[in-house]
């Protein structure tokens, strides 16, 4: 019987699936990246104009989220204190600081700072501060537990995926209004899931919808 393949067959299959063990290899290793902190940005921690401490200011002195954010509960955007608001404070205490600096500079150029974001998500992606915060979601579920953060960091993902979880079961992660923005918040034992659900009229038929959040 004549024979049907040549010896270099043996070698072109060995080489084809040592590509395609290569080629499984480096797609794992793509996927396990694209959900690495790495990809994600979860715990970066930006350079800063100014070292600002949410751990001494919110932690330690007790600052409400909304006295610096004052537009979370109203806008898309939570917005960031000007320089007056930090002066208020500031004009009295450590008034010649050197980390301070570059707010006076500020208030004397009347110039805001230029802070750095530190959860900066896609422009395809559309965020509401205002439809989370008003509708039982606290602070800490998405920034985590700032009043222990000496620099701000990027506490969660903030992939799809993650996204996704809390949309399709938010019930569990839901407060009361007056306990959006207490750091380590301690479920009511009265409230279940699906009361809150009610409480704030929350119908999660279509909030996994591509449209939610892309517009």
């Amino acid at each position: 019987m004549p024979q049907l393949f040549r010896r270099r067959t043996n070698g072109y299959v060995q080489l084809f699936l040592a590509l395609v063990a290569l080629t499984v290899l480096l797609a794992g290793v793509a996927l396990s990246l694209n959900g690495s902190p790495y990809a994600t940005g979860q715990n970066a921690v930006p350079e800063q104009p100014v070292p600002f401490s949410h751990q001494h200011h919110v932690g330690g002195l007790g600052i409400d989220c909304q006295y610096c954010h004052t537009s979370v509960d109203r806008s898309s955007f939570a917005g960031l204190p000007d320089t007056q608001t930090c002066m208020t404070c500031h004009s009295q205490l450590w008034t010649n600081a050197d980390m301070l600096a570059p707010v006076r500079q500020s208030l004397a150029r009347k110039e805001p700072i230029e802070w750095v974001r530190v959860h900066d998500l896609p422009d395809h992606v559309y965020f509401n501060h205002q439809m989370h915060v008003n509708n039982g979601v606290g602070c800490e579920s998405c920034h985590g537990r700032v009043d222990r953060m000496p620099l701000m960091r990027q506490d969660k993902p903030l992939t799809m995926k993650w996204c996704l979880e809390c949309h399709r079961n938010p019930g569990p992660r839901l407060r009361p209004k007056d306990k959006i923005t207490e750091m380590g918040y301690s479920p009511d034992s009265g409230r279940s899931a699906d009361d809150y659900l009610a409480l704030y009229d929350i119908h999660t038929d279509r909030m996994t919808e591509c449209s939610t959040c892309h517009r």
